[in-house]
């Protein structure tokens, strides 16, 4: 079913109030994740010498903007929640941006890498391929782009009040490919578990030429 405009903006604000509601309990949930398996997979692909600057999408309180930077990185931060925006901020130190995934305005080819660490799975399908196009376009030549999404069986819905889109590998492949990307390496999370028991589906792309 295709979604009109005022579905989408449904879709937008509910999510997003979603996280302003639950933003200091989100904060402290995730506060002692590890994804520094990510954080290595975006950084190892990225060519040239660092350092590099890389927008972390969906930065939420700022927990991986501190990583790049103590990484001696230039990481600039987006969210569209405003108390994450704050959160990030305060936590970093780092520039970051108030915008709607929805409604990107992202600067060409200002990017060395793109973290969307559990973030694009908030992207309706239908919106996705435009979305795509607008990361690839905000990266610099042969940039990286890291994404880490709750994999499924190409669903997607309201779950617990947030819309997401869930992906297998097969369409998410197709996806980045139509979008103009090259992928670089793919692999489930957590790690050194059975294959059912990695909700996780990461992958790394290169912009193609």
């Amino acid at each position: 079913m295709k979604l009109d405009p005022e579905d989408l903006a449904k879709i937008s604000s509910l999510t997003l109030a979603h996280y302003e509601e639950n933003a200091e309990s989100f904060e402290v949930g995730t506060r002692g994740h590890d994804v520094s398996q990510n954080i290595a997979a975006l950084l190892r692909h990225i060519e040239g010498e660092p350092p590099y600057d890389i927008l972390d999408l969906g930065c939420g309180p700022g927990r991986d903007l501190k990583t790049f930077a103590a990484l001696g990185h230039r990481p600039v931060g987006l969210d569209g929640t405003p108390r994450f925006v704050e959160m990030a901020r305060a936590a970093s130190g780092c520039e970051v941006w108030r915008q709607d995934f929805l409604h990107l305005e992202l600067p060409a080819g200002r990017f060395d890498g793109i973290f969307a660490n559990a973030v694009l799975f908030h992207v309706p399908g239908q919106e996705l391929p435009r979305v795509l196009q607008e990361l690839r376009a905000a990266l610099r030549p042969r940039g990286v782009l890291f994404s880490s999404n709750p994999r499924g069986g190409n669903q997607e819905g309201w779950n617990r009040g947030r819309y997401g889109a869930y992906h297998d590998l097969e369409g998410w492949q197709a996806l980045l490919r139509e979008a103009g990307f090259e992928e670089l390496e793919h692999y489930f999370r957590p790690q050194g578990l059975p294959r059912e028991q990695q909700p996780w589906l990461a992958s790394v792309w290169r912009r193609g030429a």
